[in-house]
């Protein structure tokens, strides 16, 4: 593409933007060395790549590559054996740490939601941690050598601290001496080249002994190394060459490690520029508010909302343009200021984005073509000194358009053959143009000749589109008006100005006849277009509503569906869960009834309990009906010898005998339990024959009886006895459908509490326990829920 266009259409602007969103600088070198790419396939990967770092973004944020910088050059000197400084080694580990990062952040996004190309470029990093844990255990976050690198430079450093430290103590003895004080200019321990000194007055110099290493500015301190530690100073020195050396072999080290593997990483260096300039373009999107075009390759341009990206959100007018379907050129007429020339911009700048991988900022739905090169002749481009005037300038670029125009090129031309007699100007411009159509390639053009209004109306393929002027206002409204040509609108913006009606008809006597009758057919068009587009608004908003109406219907069945679909859930669990609870029942009858066999002495077999649990095991809960009537459950008086069924169980036997009006004994195959009459349906009457003997049972009382007490008292009890109590007050409660339960223990020494809370915690029955609130009695109350 011709660096002449990407400045005029102002690419290089978008490219800046680009480049401040980047991370690292291999990211930054990529924005800007970006290009419009004509491969059409090409394209659409580049594309790819952006909406998937679109959803990154928009789901998890843009990954970090903090850490990440050009190592190149450091993995190319290591690579040849020179060595490499602390600062270089820690970029090194800093870049293989971000790159491990980028990579475990991308290969969690991708099992979230895919992403194949980002996933595919960042799973070609390689891991390098070894060299990573390497050097960070011997250089720490300031780049500095650790004394942990390694035993020796431990052991050195250690003696450096010593000497110093005895240096240190030695002069501290010095200047301390009142002998030694008055010749001190002050009496400090200070350091010159690698030497400990102390600042003497110059008058003393004859007087103190020992090296002179240096002086103060006026001459009047002089820096001595007094003699007495002249041997520990040069000890010290040996010591930090000593340390130098085995700093260096430390280096050495490192970078071999790292020269070892600068083939992989100068690779892992290029790939982290390209995800980190990736994700630029996806953080560009997200500030243009920006979408992604679909794209093409037969010259089919549709721009849906489309705005210039360097215009003000606040300021810029959307456009809305198709080319290349019915019509191939597009001429724009119209007055200055109306915004013709921001239309071809904001077409051309769109269209080197689109083919550059970016997303444009325009609507869903825009569709974009990849032009093998795109030529515009753009602005005044007057160059005085090559001579040349505007209509000069134009021509020439002009030219050189057609020279190298393609059919599968997009050329946009302002103000096509101005700058020169209309006549010949307006001339020369059909025929510039009628070639250009004629070589088939995508064109808009913009005039002001009314000759051009005549040839697009004329000419197959070609159309007229106009800026919108509101007369009423005197103000463009900078909308493109596709199918209406340009009026002058010169009549009347005057008569609103107020230019005298005389001179207004003089005018209108000068204009000819034929051109009247065009500007009064535009006119026509125009009032037509308007209520054409008013019609068309007015169907979008039924449509719209229509649309609306339909999603709030199929929302509507769609949650009555997920009702029915929940209800019929609910039954199962239901279903569920009153099998369960008859099963749970069950088992904690047959369970009360082994332990009252033992206690009372009763004959229960165990073969015929496992029978009955089987039998239990078996039983599925009957449907739900409706509630009846308690007439329909007892359509007569009860008789001992009746079959009857208990539905909260889904049981049935029959009556043993009964207890007064109220209740009846009902024998269900091993058991007994005494119930409501009100609770049991009616289901036969009682044989004639006289029932057999039955065998001895253990009874088992379940009573509904409301005066169940619901809270214990254990005051005064020991602990065995208070757990019988309370193991009996539970059945009891249980029986009685009791929910929450209070035990009254005391606070005492905490040992009944104890106790209690023990065993409740080990019970069946009991859910959950606490101690009671304030207005329950605080500590000295536990209170149980039951299952």
């Amino acid at each position: 593409m011709d660096d002449k266009i990407l400045h005029t259409l102002e690419y290089r602007k978008i490219l800046n933007k680009l480049m401040q969103y980047t991370q690292t600088p291999m990211g930054r070198l990529a924005a800007e060395e970006l290009k419009p790419s004509g491969d059409f396939e090409g394209v659409k990967r580049l594309l790819q790549a952006t909406d998937e770092a679109v959803n990154v973004d928009r789901l998890k944020g843009i990954p970090s590559f903090g850490g990440v910088s050009d190592i190149r050059p450091a993995l190319k000197r290591a690579s040849i054996g020179g060595m490499l400084g602390t600062s270089e080694l820690l970029s090194v580990g800093n870049t293989i740490g971000g790159a491990r990062r980028v990579k475990r952040f991308l290969a969690a996004m991708h099992e979230d939601e895919k992403i194949e190309m980002l996933y595919a470029l960042s799973d070609l990093l390689s891991e390098q941690k070894h060299v990573e844990d390497a050097i960070r255990a011997c250089i720490d976050e300031d780049a500095n050598i650790l004394d942990s690198a390694s035993s020796e430079l431990a052991n050195i450093r250690r003696e450096l601290r010593g000497g110093e430290a005895r240096i240190r103590e030695k002069l501290d003895s010095m200047i301390r001496s009142s002998s030694v004080a008055k010749m001190l200019q002050d009496q400090l321990v200070t350091i010159r080249g690698d030497r400990f000194v102390i600042p003497v007055k110059a008058e003393y110099r004859s007087h103190f002994g020992g090296i002179v290493h240096d002086q103060s500015g006026s001459g009047a301190t002089l820096f001595i190394e007094p003699e007495s530690i002249v041997a520990m100073n040069n000890k010290l020195r040996e010591t930090r060459l000593r340390e130098e050396r085995e700093i260096e072999i430390i280096l050495h080290r490192l970078t071999d490690l790292v020269g070892g593997i600068a083939e992989e990483m100068a690779y892992d260096v290029d790939i982290l520029g390209q995800l980190d300039f990736i994700f630029a373009k996806a953080r560009i999107a997200r500030e243009m508010k920006a979408t992604q075009p679909r794209m093409n390759d037969r010259g089919y341009l549709k721009l849906r909302k489309g705005r210039h990206p360097l215009i003000p959100a606040e300021h810029v007018v959307p456009l809305d343009a198709e080319l290349g379907n019915q019509y191939s050129s597009i001429i724009v007429t119209g007055p200055n200021t109306g915004g013709k020339t921001v239309t071809l911009k904001t077409v051309g700048l769109l269209s080197l984005m689109s083919m550059s991988g970016l997303f444009i900022p325009a609507e869903e739905g825009s569709q974009m073509c990849v032009f093998d090169a795109i030529y515009a002749d753009i602005g005044d481009e007057q160059s005085i000194e090559q001579s040349l005037s505007t209509f000069s300038s134009h021509m020439t670029n002009i030219i050189s358009i057609l020279k190298r125009m393609t059919p599968k090129s997009l050329i946009l031309l302002d103000e096509v053959g101005a700058g020169t007699d209309p006549a010949e100007g307006s001339a020369l411009a059909i025929a510039i143009l009628e070639h250009i159509h004629r070589t088939e390639c995508r064109m808009i053009a913009t005039t002001h000749y009314s000759e051009l209004k005549a040839y697009a109306y004329e000419r197959k393929g070609v159309i007229n589109a106009s800026m919108e002027f509101d007369v009423q206002t005197l103000s463009p409204t900078y909308r493109l008006l596709i199918g209406v040509p340009g009026r002058s609108n010169a009549f009347a913006i005057a008569e609103r100005l107020g230019l005298p009606g005389a001179i207004l008809e003089h005018a209108r006597g000068e204009v000819k006849e034929e051109d009247l009758r065009v500007e009064h057919m535009i006119a026509s068009l125009e009032e037509n277009r308007l209520t054409a587009e008013q019609e068309r608004e007015r169907a979008e908003v039924i449509r719209r509503e229509a649309e609306e109406f339909r999603k709030r219907q199929q929302l509507e069945l769609e949650k009555l569906e997920s009702q029915r679909d929940k209800r019929l859930e609910k039954a199962e669990k239901d279903a569920s869960a009153i099998l369960d609870k008859a099963r749970k029942e069950a088992e904690e009858i047959i369970s009360d009834l082994r332990r009252l066999a033992l206690e009372e002495g009763a004959s229960v077999k165990e073969h015929k309990l496992i029978e009955a649990r089987r039998r239990l095991d078996e039983a599925e809960p009957a449907p739900r009906k409706k509630a009846v009537s308690r007439a329909a459950k007892a359509p007569r008086q009860l008789q001992p010898g009746d079959e009857v069924k208990l539905p909260s169980v889904n049981q049935k036997g029959y009556i043993v005998e009964l207890s007064g009006t109220k209740e009846a004994v009902v024998q269900f195959g091993v058991m007994k339990m005494k119930v409501n009459v009100s609770d049991l349906e009616f289901l036969a009457s009682a044989p004639d024959q006289p029932a057999p003997a039955l065998r001895r049972a253990t009874t088992v009382k379940r009573t509904r009886d409301e005066n169940v007490r619901s809270e214990l008292d254990l005051r005064g009890a020991n602990l065995e006895e208070a757990i019988m109590e309370t193991d009996r007050f539970i059945d009891e409660a249980f029986l009685g459908n009791l929910g929450q339960i209070y035990i009254i223990h005391g606070k005492g020494t905490g040992v009944l509490r104890t106790g209690i809370q023990e065993y409740l915690r080990k019970h069946r029955h009991v859910k959950s326990y606490r101690l009671g609130n304030y207005n329950e009695g605080g500590a000295g109350v536990t209170v149980a829920e039951l299952e």
